[in-house]
């Protein structure tokens, strides 16, 4: 059994990666164990390099924390706000011991200026959500997307599909050179 160390207990994250890696190697069985560590980010991430970097230190300091898993995953949601408008997204990172990285980006989607300027106004993506949504605690349902797809598109499934992407280099290990000086910072 492949031990996955995933730096979040966040249900949504804790579904995606399980399912991720489920379906990336269906061959084999895993168990997740959550830790919770610091990002070294800010708490609402406002570039796509600040959200990379905070996925890729969660996942570094997973494996400092559980040093006998397989794998450590990071999932860093993030915005950027550019003239006119306010996307969001979240990176996915797969570290393993050796300093294997696979690591994605999800889709990403235009926020509601209401959701935008609570942002702006120094609110998290998920508590602006919940403001202007009426929920409570969105981040660990269906976030954003699902809120503005009807749950067409919801967090979890967001998630895994980016997941799988960060996989890729584990499956197709032969093709992907492992870089112990990447590894350690992901490249940002």
């Amino acid at each position: 059994m492949k031990h996955i160390v995933l730096a979040s207990q966040n249900p949504v994250k804790m579904r995606a990666t399980l399912t991720g890696f489920q379906q990336m190697f269906p061959d084999e069985t895993f168990r997740v164990s959550v830790v919770s560590v610091a990002s070294r980010v800010s708490p609402q991430p406002c570039s796509s390099a600040e959200t990379l970097r905070g996925a890729c230190e969660r996942a570094r300091q997973a494996l400092v924390v559980v040093p006998d898993a397989n794998y450590g995953v990071g999932i860093e949601g993030g915005i950027e706000d550019h003239a006119s408008e306010m996307t969001a997204f979240a990176w996915i990172v797969v570290l393993a011991p050796d300093q294997r990285l696979g690591k994605a980006c999800t889709g990403t989607f235009v926020l509601p200026e209401a959701v935008a300027a609570l942002v702006r106004q120094g609110k998290e993506l998920g508590e602006a959500d919940d403001i202007v949504f009426g929920h409570v605690n969105s981040k660990q349902d269906q976030g954003a997307v699902g809120l503005l797809t009807g749950n067409v598109i919801d967090r979890t499934q967001l998630y895994t599909q980016a997941v799988i992407l960060a996989l890729v280099p584990f499956k197709h290990h032969a093709l992907y050179r492992v870089r112990p000086e990447v590894g350690r910072d992901c490249g940002v």
